[in-house]
């Protein structure tokens, strides 16, 4: 099901009934659903017209089980993600703590609610007594619509809250990737991953109850949120005192998390280090930047160039242009060495850079 008032009502059906739902991607044809479905043990698949038709072999849900989620799998093969009724309740007092939402605020759902990222909405919204407003897909003028028709607070990626005016809103919570640094005081920067069940971390400042460790480098979080198990033979990464490594690299600077990018995606070129989200908020600032991915490429001279995927705003910016604007705030080994451009950038449904594509070759 889509995002809609069937797909709520039948969550809670199911929680009363003491199942667990897993949300699929309304994206992938029967066949894709129905593999899906049996790879996860589900004993039932419900459709947005009301049906629903029995499974046979589905081993169903452990007691407390409420959710099965699947991770974004942008850079290999997803895993599915078990997370308990606790959590869930756990996770939503602590946004709701923070952002102060309750009976009076109105919550959009315009992201997919197969990611944790639009369903912990629906999750927030039921526990605070809010209003939902449900949309299928994320369409500018109908988010803007909505929020003019009492819609308070949304979540969104950076991709999308370009395209509407976020003054609209009481509060936009942004994920999904790296924020822009020249965002509102009111859209908050989250960070977190579907083990944790979305953002954690609301601008650098963890919630209520979750903790932050950097060790070596490298970003783990303990939360009430964290997931109960992976489904089938995933080992569990957690550590004896159940902390969760992220594979996110950062440090905390003036009690606030700093997230420099997942490890497989920093840069060596030429001896030096860069990472592609500090050359992204760069380039992004340009005003004939419409959008911006940078990766690294191998190279036979430097083991990796760094390249960066541009969607223009009106006449392109030329190689030059991007190298002097990250040369302004960064050091010279971080400017790109090529410029791809490029009318859109392929994402995932969650609004994610589908970086295989781009690397691929991907052209509009």
């Amino acid at each position: 099901m889509p995002a809609s008032p069937a797909l709520v009502a039948r969550t809670r059906a199911a929680w009363d009934c003491g199942d667990a739902v897993a949300p699929l991607d309304v994206r992938l044809d029967a066949a894709a659903r129905l593999h899906t479905a049996t790879t996860i043990g589900a004993t039932s698949i419900a459709a947005a017209d009301g049906s629903e038709a029995a499974l046979r072999g589905g081993r169903g849900c452990e007691d407390g089980d409420a959710l099965v989620v699947a991770t974004s799998g942008s850079s290999g093969t997803p895993k599915f993600v078990v997370h308990g009724h606790e959590g869930l309740a756990a996770a939503a007092r602590a946004s709701n703590a923070r952002l102060g939402t309750g009976p009076h605020d109105e919550w959009l759902v315009c992201i997919p609610v197969c990611h944790v990222g639009g369903f912990s909405i629906v999750v927030r919204a039921l526990a605070a007594g809010s209003r939902l407003h449900l949309h299928d897909r994320f369409i500018p003028e109908r988010v803007e619509e909505a929020a003019q028709s009492g819609a308070t607070c949304t979540s969104l990626v950076a991709a999308a809250l370009r395209r509407i005016d976020a003054s609209l809103f009481r509060a936009i919570l942004l994920g999904g990737g790296p924020a822009p640094s020249d965002r509102p005081r009111h859209v908050v920067a989250t960070y977190g991953l579907t083990e944790t069940l979305g953002g954690v971390v609301y601008d650098g400042v963890p919630l209520d109850g979750t903790e932050i460790d950097v060790r070596d480098g490298g970003i783990w979080l303990r939360t009430p949120s964290l997931m109960r198990r992976y489904l089938g033979d995933v080992p569990d990464p957690r550590d004896e005192d159940g902390w969760f490594p992220t594979g996110d690299l950062g440090s905390v600077v003036d009690g606030r998390l700093v997230v420099d990018g997942r490890s497989d995606d920093l840069i060596k070129t030429g001896g030096e280090k860069v990472w592609p989200v500090r050359v992204e908020e760069a380039i992004s600032r340009r005003p004939d930047v419409a959008d911006v991915v940078v990766r690294g490429v191998a190279d036979p001279e430097w083991g990796q160039r760094v390249v960066a995927w541009v969607v223009p705003f009106g006449d392109p910016p030329t190689l030059d242009d991007l190298r002097a604007t990250v040369k302004e705030s960064l050091p010279p080994h971080c400017a790109p060495r090529e410029a791809r451009m490029l009318a859109t950038i392929p994402r995932t449904a969650l609004g994610k850079p589908d970086v295989p594509a781009l690397l691929a070759g991907f052209r509009p």
